[in-house]
């Protein structure tokens, strides 16, 4: 594996951590009951988790395209980030940890949607799934945040790639709801205690990528900041 390739997937298992925290799961499992609505049409299931899916991608690549460039290209903030955006990473890393493990107490909602407007949505076919997956990806909590503005982000400045790394991520924010739209349209019946087994492995896997994001952003602090020769 090669150091492009590894920066990339970790974008992308970044995205997978975020669709399977408490917040965005429930959005993705109330995304799940939109799509396949009408069952007896996998055609139409397949297209709107597609669709979803691609509303997700868009929100995220343009989201975080639009913060990544606005940094890196901007000549005064680019100069200084080159200074110090090894410093900055170490910090950030570690909040975001921090965040993951529920050491912070944090409490928002984020951008919600009415039933009202969720049931309008679900008479527009592909078009509302993408409506909808540019509105559930913009409704962030505090994990997605902590792992969007204080990883991603980061990432996408560090590597000067503003579109694949947020790209990635939203595909990743996205591959849960297409797994589980497939498995809804060929009839698998185990998809209800899947959903229970993620939920219970989330924590999990959110404790363990925490923990390894204070680990590294304690190695940037002590080698960026502190200049001690660890390795």
């Amino acid at each position: 594996m090669d150091e492009h390739t590894l920066p990339i997937l970790s974008a992308l298992w970044l995205g997978i951590l975020t669709s399977v925290s408490p917040c965005p799961l429930a959005s993705n499992i109330a995304a799940v009951s939109f799509i396949s609505r009408d069952i007896q049409k996998k055609s139409t299931v397949l297209w709107s988790g597609s669709s979803y899916i691609f509303g997700r991608i868009l929100c995220y690549t343009a989201l975080g395209a639009c913060i990544s460039a606005s940094l890196v290209n901007v000549p005064l903030v680019s100069h200084y980030l080159q200074m110090y955006m090894p410093k900055v990473i170490g910090p950030l890393l570690m909040l975001t940890g921090v965040v993951l493990l529920d050491l912070i107490p944090m409490n928002f909602s984020g951008l919600m949607i009415s039933p009202e407007r969720a049931r309008q949505l679900q008479s527009r076919g592909a078009p509302g799934a993408l409506l909808l997956g540019i509105i559930f990806a913009l409704a962030f909590c505090p994990v997605s945040a902590a792992l969007f503005f204080g990883s991603l982000i980061p990432l996408a400045v560090s590597a000067k790639s503003p579109l694949l790394f947020p790209f990635a991520y939203g595909l990743g924010t996205g591959l849960p709801v297409i797994v589980f739209a497939v498995a809804i349209v060929f009839g698998v019946h185990w998809v209800s205690g899947l959903f229970k087994k993620i939920t219970a492995a989330e924590r999990i896997v959110r404790i363990l990528t925490g923990s390894i994001l204070i680990l590294i952003g304690l190695y940037f602090i002590a080698k960026y900041i502190f200049y001690f020769k660890l390795f």
